[in-house]
């Protein structure tokens, strides 16, 4: 049986270890991510490269909330929140780009812009 105050108690006593990998881990497979967009490789890769850095993201959100939990409420906590959830968004971005989602939706929208400021 998992027990998650165990595993939170880990989370917290291995702070600098697990932060010192999550924290390039997450910017490396976001980048590839984005990477592989850009290069327009296939969907599979793009979706592999994807879940991969979305779960280091997850994790990273995670291990956060460990310290929420307990009350420590400090910058670092903050910032590393930020950057978990700007690479989800990052990924899942990379996703609707490369479906052509963005592209049309931004299409669509920008004659209504454009005849505002005119």
């Amino acid at each position: 049986m998992l027990d998650f105050n165990t595993l939170a108690e880990f989370s917290r006593a291995n702070c600098v270890s697990i932060c010192a990998f999550l924290v390039p881990a997450n910017l490396l497979a976001t980048l590839l991510t984005m990477s592989l967009v850009v290069m327009r490789r296939p969907s599979q890769q793009i979706w592999q490269a994807t879940a991969i850095a979305s779960t280091f993201a997850f994790v990273m959100i995670m291990h956060v909330y460990t310290w929420f939990a307990i009350g420590v409420v400090m910058a670092p906590t903050y910032i590393l929140l930020w950057l978990a959830i700007t690479c989800l968004v990052a990924n899942i971005a990379a996703i609707l780009f490369h479906k052509g989602l963005v592209s049309k939706w931004v299409g669509e929208l920008t004659p209504h812009f454009v005849m505002r400021w005119k």
